[in-house]
């Protein structure tokens, strides 16, 4: 009865399966994203449902999403979010990515983002490798997130070029 009780739920987002992404090196050279920008009160989002609906009815609408959204906590009051795209999408900013990047999943509440932060450090720092920048993939909104009863966060560290 369970499981039924779950098949009636309304799921926006995926399942996610953290092991192709988990303590993995990517090289991205020129890959395509829309990027926006989410205003925030100290990293706490007051936008985010209308900039990603605005942007993935376009994304969709083109067939051109790419699996994934980064974002870019830039500051207190505000992160660009970065969507992955197969191609152009008019009326977007596209902008290219570009570099090397590992990887690390972590599963929990968004709190402690602090400390997840602080683990990939010292796993970038394993690899003997240097940080360049942080992006954040968070994987499921909190409504499914909490329906499937996981929440993950993928921190992708790009790797200064030595």
């Amino acid at each position: 009865m369970k499981g039924k009780k779950i098949m009636e739920k309304n799921y926006c987002c995926s399942k996610f399966n953290p092991d192709p992404w988990n303590e993995k090196e990517i090289t991205w050279q020129d890959k395509l994203f829309v990027k926006d920008q989410i205003k925030s009160f100290f990293h706490i989002p007051l936008n985010i449902s209308k900039v990603i609906t605005k942007n993935m009815k376009k994304i969709e609408a083109n067939n051109a999403f790419d699996s994934i959204m980064l974002f870019d906590e830039k500051s207190l009051w505000g992160a660009d979010v970065y969507f992955a795209v197969n191609k152009n999408v008019p009326e977007l900013e596209i902008t290219k990515i570009s570099g090397t990047f590992l990887t690390k999943v972590f599963e929990g509440a968004y709190k402690d983002i602090g400390k997840w932060i602080n683990e990939m450090k010292n796993y970038v720092k394993l690899k003997d490798k240097e940080i360049e920048k942080i992006y954040f993939y968070y994987t499921t909104c909190p409504k499914c997130a909490k329906l499937y009863g996981k929440n993950y966060t993928v921190i992708f560290a790009k790797i200064l070029e030595k």
